[in-house]
């Protein structure tokens, strides 16, 4: 994932955190190539590109989102990234479907439908777990942090450690100030000498590739744990995520029993609340779902999956990751709410990916913890970026910088220009794919949209069947993911989108 960060640098300052005072996260997907050789069947030479790219921190509230596609609600470093990979995908289909050039797409066997090449696949790097359940992660009685991350057989009550690399403080979504932390001293393991937490940094495990089982529900609902070792588990990591409206909720208790885990949560808001869920869910969505959207869908037999997730140098748990990302299905598991294993009767060609989960060592410097490490006699209060910076691989306007959802430096007068809008928003990137339409003769459409009636303007255009099959099955397990109001999921007609009252609820 080393590719990730030359990336970024070569980007303009517009966007960036201001030195020694703002801090930011990055997500990235990176596309795989594999060579195999004929004779052996082997693999013989692997190379990887950066094709999407994004920073950021900011989500809006439920009282700014808008009617007309044009602002993005959810500005996360790992929904930027996504939605930057959505822009570069409908690149490719039309380097393959219109100019006929060399895409990621070749012909599938469906007749008018396109497929990924096999030679190709996909992994997404963040700096940082997601906010949400993948964040919650436990803290030993002797920790004066908010958390080591630690992995555990809790079922042969041995520790599992790899090595004693430095591991970062860091959680974009976390309420308390981290600053305090500077200096303090910490004690890793029972009757280990103590190591010292100086400039916001700490040292703790590398948990590499390993996977593990579900914590034992005895262990998850207690208020002290136990971890290997006889050390007490007397807290976890905490996520600003609020449980979802119908969810068990938090217990609130002190220690432990903070958090329920494996519910599906929203982003909080600063007094006005928001309708984004968390990256967790949405990592989790993506790995039912795909990462192309509805729209792209019409146009391929099959999703485009994640083949693995990477996370840079952070507080971090293997378990934590597995269950948020796979395993909330798990019967151990408080919450009823996302058995994704369970679910059935989704449409050809969706399901559950076992997907690779890996930590790296690889330390964003403009992460919070890396920035206040670079502090030295600095007593002003460090601040997340308010901008956030999309980038896609494609060749016109790659990099994209925005504010509250709009282009930076947009003003009130300015957000009514309909031609200053991020490439990334919902009505952006449907224009992209009205432009792929309109490039391809209507007999090579997709069956999908030639259906009789599909054009007019007189009903939605529903472009998201599949997924709405999906998330029934979903909810008939209890999936009880918010549905986005009307006022963003739908477009208002317009004379210049004739077809823009169109379903994007659940894309």
């Amino acid at each position: 994932m080393q590719h990730c960060f030359p990336t970024h640098e070569a980007f303009p300052l517009q966007g960036k955190p201001e030195p020694n005072r703002e801090w930011t996260l990055l997500a990235a997907v990176v596309k795989v190539q594999s060579t195999t050789n004929q004779a052996c069947n082997k693999s013989v030479q692997v190379t990887k590109e950066v094709v999407s790219m994004g920073t950021g921190t900011k989500c809006i509230g439920l009282s700014k989102m808008r009617k007309t596609g044009d602002v993005l609600n959810d500005s996360h470093a790992e929904i930027i990234a996504r939605r930057s990979f959505q822009r570069y995908l409908l690149h490719q289909l039309y380097l393959a479907a219109v100019l006929k050039e060399n895409s990621v797409f070749v012909p599938g066997i469906e007749e008018r439908l396109w497929k990924l090449r096999p030679d190709l696949s996909f992994v997404f790097f963040s700096s940082h777990t997601p906010c949400g359940d993948a964040s919650i992660i436990p803290m030993l009685e002797f920790e004066d942090q908010p958390c080591c991350p630690i992995s555990r057989d809790w079922a042969n009550n041995q520790l599992i450690e790899t090595s004693d690399n430095l591991k970062v403080p860091e959680d974009k979504r976390k309420c308390e100030d981290l600053d305090s932390l500077v200096n303090k001293k910490i004690r890793l393991e029972p009757r280990s000498p103590a190591r010292e937490l100086a400039n916001g940094t700490a040292h703790c495990q590398n948990l590499g590739a390993q996977e593990f089982g579900p914590v034992p529900q005895s262990i998850i609902n207690s208020d002290t744990r136990m971890a290997p070792g006889g050390a007490k588990v007397v807290d976890v990591h905490r996520t600003g995520a609020k449980c979802v409206p119908g969810e068990a909720g938090d217990s609130g208790k002190p220690g432990a029993a903070y958090h329920q885990v494996g519910l599906l949560r929203v982003k909080p808001g600063r007094g006005d609340r928001t309708c984004s869920m968390s990256c967790s869910d949405k990592l989790a969505r993506w790995n039912v779902l795909g990462c192309q959207g509805a729209l792209l869908m019409h146009f391929l037999e099959e999703p485009i999956y994640l083949s693995a997730v990477v996370i840079g140098k952070c507080p971090y748990s293997q378990e934590a990751m597995q269950r948020a990302l796979i395993g909330r299905h798990a019967p151990n598991c408080i919450s009823l709410t996302f058995r994704c294993q369970n679910v059935s009767a989704l449409p050809k060609g969706f399901g559950v990916q076992q997907i690779k989960i890996q930590q790296s060592d690889l330390l964003f410097e403009q992460s919070r913890c890396a920035v206040q490490a670079k502090r030295v006699n600095n007593s002003a209060r460090l601040v997340p970026c308010g901008a956030a910076i999309s980038w896609s691989a494609v060749p016109e306007q790659p990099l994209d910088v925005t504010a509250n959802g709009f282009p930076q430096g947009m003003t009130k007068k300015g957000i009514r220009n309909l031609q200053i809008r991020s490439r990334i928003s919902k009505v952006e990137l449907f224009r992209s794919f009205q432009n792929l339409l309109n490039s391809i003769s209507e007999d090579r459409w997709p069956d999908s949209l030639r259906k009789p009636g599909a054009h007019s303007g007189s009903r939605p255009l529903d472009l998201g069947s599949e997924t709405h099959q999906i998330i029934t099955s979903l909810s008939e397990k209890g999936f009880q993911w918010i549905l986005v109001a009307s006022i963003s999921s739908h477009f208002i007609s317009s004379p210049s989108f004739p077809v823009l009252n169109i379903n994007f609820s659940y894309g």
